[in-house]
């Protein structure tokens, strides 16, 4: 790497050992794009690390109320409370069902598809490579594809190592070992894909009903991330299918213009705000990259503690981005608005179901179906962003809804 890029960028030459090899002036210009800022003590992510993985190794995180929100998944606790009643946990535990059962099927050889493995492909890479039209057009089939099995959003960007596990977590060991990650020889592209979650189930988080907001999209990309891989591999080019397992979503979803950072640790897209999951595909299949978009959502956040002011454990930040975070769970070297992550787990541990207040009560949380959210949305990316924020306080947007209202929506 010239100096001068090094000095452009606050990269040390020291570049750590665990990253293969320093940014080059295009990803720098790229990473400029995308609003990131990564310093010279920049590491890549153990999977290990993270806070549902700590869960099952270290004695920071384990508790009794651990063992019982795990349990939870399998053996429901219904209790009297709105949103915790016998009905919603069914509607929760059958709102995961394809994302457990594929995450199951290699479970007796180690394997746990989705969340510390990639998924297997339903098709298998054809040996003849098929006649591609321009980049231009093979991007534009290739989107339809994923638009027709039922991706929501699709983003394409160039394939970064740093965004990848330095190791992924065994599930065959109760300490979670490490393990080697996927072989990403030859990858040169991730294509991104977002799932919305439901607006009126996540205006009432938190319950376990809404909680099958997040079960529901789990289980849709299981079944469409595989399909459009087994699609890549039926043209002759290599695909490796992912959700949480292999690399971390989030900085890849932004290379590929699917939205912005936000406060609560979410991306905020222009189509749902921050009610999407991603899931991603790498290939060596050519198309064409997406660049990041902004509209606004940094310049917002930045004077909106709505998130952090609802999180009831606080484990949300206030004030700038800063490098780093306060435990092992936060990624060394970004600057950026990082959670504690083990007071965000803690909390979702003894609900027995996921929180997602911060979703629920973020600004951008709102059905942008209607024009008149859309001009809202449009608004808050302007010097009007104090004014809306005051709008949004009052005129009562993401207050909680009662989880029984929902119920007697099917009788209307």
């Amino acid at each position: 790497m010239s100096n001068d890029i090094k000095e452009e960028s606050g990269y040390a030459a020291n570049w750590p050992a665990n990253r293969p090899e320093a940014p080059d002036a295009a990803t720098l210009a790229s990473d400029r794009e995308a609003g990131f800022k990564i310093s010279e003590n920049f590491q890549r992510y153990d999977q290990r690390d993270d806070i549902f993985n700590r869960a099952w190794w270290d004695e920071a995180v384990m508790s009794d109320d651990v063992v019982a929100f795990y349990s939870a998944q399998q053996r429901p606790d219904p209790r009297k409370g709105d949103g915790y009643t016998q009905w919603d946990f069914a509607l929760l535990n059958s709102s995961w069902a394809v994302a457990r059962d594929y995450a199951a099927r290699g479970m007796a050889d180690g394997v746990r598809e989705g969340f510390l493995d990639s998924f297997a492909t339903f098709v298998p890479q054809a040996g003849d490579k098929a006649d591609l039209p321009n980049e231009i057009e093979t991007t534009a089939r290739v989107k339809q594809v994923a638009k027709f099995l039922g991706a929501d959003l699709f983003g394409v960007t160039a394939y970064d190592d740093r965004w990848v596990y330095a190791h992924a977590a065994r599930i065959d060991t109760p300490t979670r070992e490490e393990k080697d990650n996927v072989d990403m020889s030859g990858m040169t592209t991730v294509i991104v894909l977002g799932h919305h979650m439901d607006h009126e189930l996540v205006r009432a988080y938190p319950s376990a009903l809404a909680a099958a907001a997040t079960g529901r999209e789990y289980s849709h990309e299981a079944a469409i991330v595989t399909s459009i891989a087994s699609f890549i591999h039926g043209l002759g080019y290599k695909a490796v299918a992912s959700s949480n397992d292999t690399a971390l979503s989030i900085p890849y979803a932004i290379k590929a213009g699917m939205g912005e950072y936000g406060r609560n640790q979410m991306i905020i897209t222009p189509e749902f705000g921050p009610r999407v999951r991603f899931s991603k595909i790498f290939t060596d299949l050519p198309l064409v990259h997406n660049k990041p978009k902004r509209f606004g959502v940094h310049e917002f956040c930045s004077i909106c503690n709505k998130c952090a002011d609802a999180c009831p454990p606080k484990a949300l930040p206030k004030g700038p981005p800063e490098e780093g975070g306060p435990n092992r769970s936060s990624i060394k070297g970004v600057t950026k608005w990082t959670s504690n992550a083990e007071k965000c787990f803690k909390y979702w541990t003894k609900l027995r179901a996921d929180c997602a207040i911060c979703m629920r009560a973020c600004p951008y949380n709102k059905d942008y179906s209607r024009w008149t959210m859309r001009l809202y949305q449009r608004l808050m990316g302007t010097g009007l962003r104090r004014f809306m924020l005051w709008l949004d306080d009052r005129l009562g947007y993401g207050a909680r809804v009662l989880p029984k209202d929902w119920w007697q929506r099917g009788m209307e």
